[in-house]
């Protein structure tokens, strides 16, 4: 008898219809070319299967029946989402809610991962609201409000504030300038025993040296790396740096990069240079001008438009700025990113959008064609703003890369971006934790914040 039902078993497991990873599929990107952002390999003609807002399988292209929609792949290349990781998002006392135009921006670019760098209690409900799928948003990592000099003056107070920021819940401290050197150990000590990590600028009475070696998580804008290159015999007045050391670039021995990048990687500090912030604020070339040449600015209301275009002015009308100064500046920076990223713990990519000169999404082209510009290969640079995000958050196969299991944070290109970046520019679409946005949506939607840009 227990044979009959053995064999009975066997007849039903065997008659049942076998689940395939096709029929719960809500897309299926089609006979598609897959860019392994690791090593730079091509999948070629592969159908990608998206389920529950993640990848549930990457197979060789073949005809089955699916009730899922259907993306037509062919002749065309995907790629993971970019990671923006200093992004601004906006808060309340902005004065004017422009939240979700910012967020479409972003998105409108393939950037589906934003880590922002001014954090407000507002911004913690945007981020499980954006995990929820509840708005259509870039996945979200928010800072504390600025830990700086005026926000943090004393011991105690860095105690209060750290522990504070800890209990709401945000992911980590945002340090600005103006902190004494005992008020930011304090707010190392306590964030560390609190388990909150930190990351931004280099307070001057820190140094570059000491901030390493406490543990950042991330430095950026390469801050306080400049001011690390002057020679201790020169005896400057560290207040006196200027713009993110331009001041002391004629005094700066490059022999010492070295140094500074291999304490970086003893210490594993990512840094997000944010190089275009430097090369579209910063550079000689005239406000005016920037304006006139880059459609981008379209999208940006135009009073905040007018506002950037001040305080570029202002910036290189300075008696402390020259063309010649800019040059030494720029080389210097320019060499310490490609040893960073060559010698260093790695780069993580950042534009800092929307700050001067910089429009969210759109300026993430910018960034990626200035660390190319630094010496890096364009499939470096796109590791940057894909697998080393995911490294740095402890997320590696969570996002970041196009592989089964991962979130369905996708872009689909017209042509391979490992041949030149520009083909990251205007994507045929992209998809958000499993979210389609095609072309015709993309255009449509930034023709309406275009319009709505010329009123504000």
């Amino acid at each position: 008898m227990n044979y009959l039902y053995s064999l009975l078993f066997l007849f039903i497991a065997c008659s049942a219809p076998i689940q395939n990873p096709q029929s719960e599929a809500s897309y299926i990107i089609k006979n598609v070319n897959v860019i392994d952002v690791r090593d730079g390999s091509i999948g070629q003609e592969m159908d990608v299967i998206i389920a529950d807002g993640k990848i549930s399988s990457i197979i060789k292209s073949d005809d089955f029946e699916t009730n899922a929609q259907i993306i037509d792949g062919t002749d065309k290349y995907l790629v993971p989402g970019l990671t923006e990781m200093h992004a601004h998002i906006p808060s309340p006392q902005w004065g004017r809610d422009n939240t979700n135009e910012t967020l479409f921006l972003f998105l409108s670019n393939g950037v589906t991962t934003i880590r922002g760098m001014l954090g407000h209690p507002a911004h913690l409900e945007l981020r499980e609201k954006a995990a929820n799928n509840e708005i259509l948003s870039p996945r979200i990592f928010t800072s504390s409000p600025s830990v700086n000099g005026n926000t943090v003056k004393s011991v105690e107070e860095a105690i209060e504030k750290v522990t504070k920021y800890k209990n709401d819940g945000y992911d980590f401290l945002k340090i600005h300038p103006g902190l004494t050197r005992e008020v930011f150990d304090q707010v190392e000590a306590t964030a560390k025993e609190a388990g909150i990590g930190f990351s931004g600028h280099v307070p001057v009475d820190v140094g570059i040296r000491h901030a390493i070696k406490s543990g950042y998580g991330t430095i950026d804008h390469v801050d306080g790396f400049l001011e690390g290159l002057v020679p201790s015999e020169f005896d400057v007045n560290p207040n006196e740096n200027g713009f993110f050391g331009f001041n002391f670039s004629h005094l700066a021995d490059t022999g010492m990069i070295d140094e500074l990048v291999a304490l970086t990687k003893s210490h594993e500090v990512w840094v997000v240079p944010t190089q275009s912030l430097f090369v579209r604020w910063f550079s000689p070339v005239p406000p005016e001008k920037t304006v006139e040449l880059d459609p981008d600015f379209k999208y940006m209301p135009k009073s905040t438009v007018d506002q950037w275009v001040r305080s570029k002015r202002s910036l290189i009308q300075s008696p402390d700025f020259s063309i010649e100064k800019y040059i030494i500046f720029t080389d210097i920076r320019q060499q310490m990113i490609k040893a960073l990223h060559e010698n260093g713990h790695g780069l993580l990519l950042g534009s800092d959008a929307p700050q001067v000169f910089n429009v969210p999404g759109f300026s993430i082209h910018h960034e990626l064609k200035s660390v190319v510009d630094a010496g890096i290969s364009p499939l470096e640079a796109i590791q940057t703003g894909t697998i080393n995000p995911a490294k740095f958050f402890g997320m590696e196969g969570k996002f970041g890369e196009v592989i089964e299991g991962a979130s369905a944070d996708l872009i689909l290109l017209d042509q391979n971006p490992l041949e030149d970046l520009k083909n990251l520019r205007n994507p045929v679409g992209v998809m958000v934790r499993g979210q389609w946005l095609d072309k015709a949506t993309i255009d449509q939607r930034l023709a309406e914040i275009a319009e709505r840009a010329k009123d504000i």
